[in-house]
């Protein structure tokens, strides 16, 4: 159904599935059907380049992992340039150098809100009740958002600049706030592999019970996860068409075969992997 809420309960079906939607949320809260679990945490960080240094403490002398991105390669007009999220990081000063101003930071999160939906669409189901098991995983994907949005704000709060926001509930919607929480797999980071790094960071199965599949899906499937970038100017964007040169950067600071790189970002690849090769390989010999 088109439109924004609430103008969009002038539509009768809509106004019927937004209160079947709120029948259902008042019995899962009531029955305490769904559990929602997180972990989230802050890192001492610098840019290098297009990649991120974590570090193990504020000291920064010791590397605890790395986040690799990927810069916009499209020609823009006079001025503007090509977007990396290592962008939005201080980059590592210079051996030796205490400049304040280098002392940044980057949050990570993993949240769920859908630990027992398998359990409640099984109850609807055994019942033929499709209707309800269907709206338990649309209103379970709903509260991970919610709870997506809940955490950041808490974050922004203990980082120190969001106590100050003072932001209406329209304006936390449309995103006014200061900060993004980009995801591993949408348009401005495409590689899902990059969950592994965070997956490890937060040691998220350990600490909230959140899984990846080998195709990089969280589990279970009502869950959001990313990065928090505090910088001021941070802001959404989609790196786009990726062409072969710094595919091959890429894969050499991920330390990733090449083919692996390839199929992961397929659909953002600026050639096709198989003609490039082919257009690279040795002349045969005459005769």
């Amino acid at each position: 159904m088109r439109g924004r809420f609430p103008e969009v309960l002038s539509n009768p079906e809509a106004q019927k599935l937004y209160d079947d939607a709120q029948n259902l949320l008042q019995q899962i809260v009531r029955e305490k059907s769904l559990v929602a679990r997180a972990v989230y945490g802050f890192f001492p960080a610098n840019s290098t380049g297009d990649d991120l240094e974590l570090y193990t403490d504020a000291s920064r002398e010791t590397v605890l992992t790395n986040f690799h991105f990927l810069r916009q390669q499209m020609d823009k007009p006079k001025g503007q340039f090509n977007h990396c999220l290592a962008d939005y990081v201080a980059p590592k000063p210079p051996a030796g150098n205490q400049d304040p101003g280098s002392q940044d930071y980057i949050g990570a999160f993993a949240v769920s809100a859908g630990f027992g939906v398998q359990e409640l669409c099984a109850k609807f189901e055994q019942d033929h009740d499709d209707y309800n098991s269907i709206m338990t995983k649309a209103l379970a994907d709903r509260l991970a958002e919610a709870f997506a949005e809940f955490l950041h704000k808490r974050a922004r709060d203990e980082w120190g600049f969001g106590k100050s926001e003072n932001l209406s509930e329209e304006e936390l919607i449309r995103e006014k706030y200061r900060g993004i929480r980009p995801a591993a797999g949408y348009p401005a980071c495409p590689d899902h592999t990059e969950k592994w790094t965070l997956w490890r960071l937060l040691d998220a199965e350990k600490r909230a019970g959140i899984k990846l599949t080998e195709s990089c899906a969280m589990w279970p499937g009502a869950s959001v996860s990313g990065l928090y970038f505090s910088h001021p100017e941070a802001k959404y964007f989609g790196v786009g068409k990726i062409d072969r040169d710094q595919i091959l950067d890429y894969q050499q600071r991920k330390g990733m075969d090449l083919a692996g790189v390839e199929r992961w970002l397929g659909p953002y690849l600026n050639y096709e992997p198989e003609a490039e090769a082919k257009d690279l390989a040795p002349a045969a010999p005459a005769g």
